[in-house]
């Protein structure tokens, strides 16, 4: 060991395998500091969180095509990934940060503290942050992780009395109590849950959806087609296709939750409690949506039954005039309770389409992933201009003066839903027998409705699919056409025309700016004669 000391430190020349404890030291540091903080956040705010708050920002700083590939890559598991590249991040530099630190202990207990001012900062910039609070969790586990590679980092640069070698013992017991313990408590705080999720949890269970003072029709019965392999008409909660951007799904305490009503042309500002709401008289509604990030033959379309509120009344109540009465205001502006902001026609709010504020979906209370408690939707609008979830206040503006989230991204600030037809079997690529097949599927074209949709078969004439019973023009619309499928291989097509007479173009486009078109194919093998 060299006699030379810096800082009241030995210097000494790590071996390697030093190096390799040293990395692995702040590897564990960062898991350390990572649980700590995610303990904390569960107290706080569990969206304060490091990892949801850089993660946020990262994506609202994505460029939109990016954002679009990842949804067309890994669908409804964008985020998942999002999440798990930053840990893979986190964890490279973690190791660098371990190996600076063997060299310059209190430059790399500084760059953990660092990191953790960058959590901090993120949490307290988000939109839906209000409190400094937020950058409590960042903090905690930035001195927590700095503390442990501090000790850790130690062990290897002191040697044990009377050798010249680091106490790796010391610091194995170290590193292996410091993990077990922070495994125990992130387990241990997950299953007793947050005070925020348990409340809201509470809130939940505790509402009883109110009988619709006007209910639904009946679906009818042939709405639902008796075909193996179709889209069901009414879509379960669970299978509802989910896309937004919030990393962590809000939960918010019914108990607690506002709804404010403001802006230009409201006569007097307004709060309702979801009390409030359910008491007033209640519309249950079968509504499609449909999100502007669905490629051509995509999944994220669907149907439920709503129930809510119609929020054309609350504006006329709240004095609001649509631009056609000579109303100043011609754009909504929902926001999140996760800070999201999403902008909708004044006009089509109020034009006398059952434009929703709903608290039910199909029979429950909404999910916690689908807006609970309550959430917005507009029949004949992607859900990017009008079903704003967890909503949290209205404000009424222009288009000129405000755009919302969405809208310096690329996307345009008006987006109607477009004609669209989607085979669901045979799926592509699907290997089947010669002789009757039933080609299937759905098509929409919200507050349209669907008059026609039409199958093709290679380079064929177009021929007539037989339609569903329309329930109502808010609604997608089954459809099947029995083929007499030859060997070989076919490409099967679907057109669909919508209740204006318009059939929808065989151009495809992409998603951006206001939604994809064009006809979708599906390629098959015929087999056997």
């Amino acid at each position: 060991m060299n006699a030379t000391r810096t800082a009241g430190e030995p210097q000494y020349e790590p071996t390697r395998t030093d190096r390799l404890l040293a990395a692995l030291g702040g590897l564990i540091s960062a898991y350390v500091s990572l649980a700590v903080a995610d303990l904390v956040a569960g107290r706080v705010r569990p969206e304060a969180g490091p990892v949801p708050a850089v993660g946020g920002a990262v994506v609202d700083r994505t460029p939109a095509g990016l954002k679009e590939w990842a949804i067309r890559v890994f669908g409804e598991s964008d985020k998942a990934v999002l999440q798990l590249g930053i840990l893979v991040l986190l964890g490279l530099l973690a190791l660098g940060v371990g190996l600076l630190a063997l060299r310059r202990r209190l430059l790399g207990t500084a760059a953990v503290g660092a990191f953790g001012l960058l959590g901090a900062l993120a949490a307290v910039t988000r939109p839906d942050s209000d409190s400094a609070v937020d950058a409590v969790p960042s903090l905690a586990g930035a001195v927590a992780g700095a503390a442990l590679l501090y000790v850790l980092t130690g062990r290897l640069r002191a040697p044990r009395p009377g050798t010249d070698r680091a106490d790796r013992r010391g610091f194995l017991i170290v590193a292996g109590s410091a993990g077990l313990a922070a495994t125990g408590a992130a387990a241990l705080g997950r299953a007793v849950g947050t005070p925020v999720q348990e409340n809201a949890a509470a809130s939940r269970a505790a509402l009883r959806l109110p009988r619709p003072d006007s209910p639904a029709p009946a679906v009818p019965a042939g709405a639902q087609l008796r075909v193996p392999g179709i889209s069901p008409f009414v879509t379960p909660n669970r299978d509802f296709y989910r896309v937004d951007t919030a990393l962590v799904v809000p939960k918010v305490d019914a108990d607690r939750w506002r709804l404010r009503l403001h802006g230009s042309g409201v006569r007097e500002e307004r709060t309702f409690t979801l009390r409030e709401l359910t008491a007033r008289p209640t519309l249950e509604r079968d509504i499609t949506l449909a999100c502007v990030s669905n490629e051509v033959g995509g999944p994220y379309v669907g149907n439920a039954r709503w129930l809510g509120v119609r929020l054309a009344d609350l504006l006329r109540e709240a004095g609001v005039r649509p631009p056609s009465e000579g109303g100043p205001a011609d754009q909504l502006v929902a926001r999140s309770v996760d800070g999201m902001t999403i902008g909708t026609p004044v006009e089509e709010v109020m034009d006398g389409r059952d434009a929703l504020l709903a608290f039910g979906m199909n029979g429950e209370p909404l999910p916690f992933s689908h807006g609970f408690p309550v959430r917005m939707l507009v029949p004949g609008l992607y859900g990017y201009v009008s079903a704003c979830k967890w909503i949290r206040s209205i404000e009424l503006t222009t288009f000129d003066a405000y755009d919302a989230y969405w809208v310096p991204r690329g996307w345009a600030a008006q987006a109607p839903v477009k004609t669209q037809s989607r085979i669901d079997t045979p799926r592509a690529l699907a290997r089947t027998a010669a002789g009757t097949v039933m080609v299937a599927g759905v098509a929409w074209a919200q507050h349209r409705g669907i008059r026609r949709v039409e199958v093709r078969v290679d380079d064929g004439p177009w021929r007539d699919a037989t339609l569903g019973a329309e329930d109502t023009r808010d609604t997608w619309r089954q459809w099947v056409h029995p083929w007499t499928a030859t060997p070989g291989r076919h490409t099967l097509t679907v057109r669909a025309t919508d209740g204006t007479g318009v059939t929808q173009p065989e151009e495809r486009t992409s998603t951006m700016p206001d939604g994809a078109q064009g006809w979708h194919s599906v390629v098959v093998r015929v087999e056997g004669g």
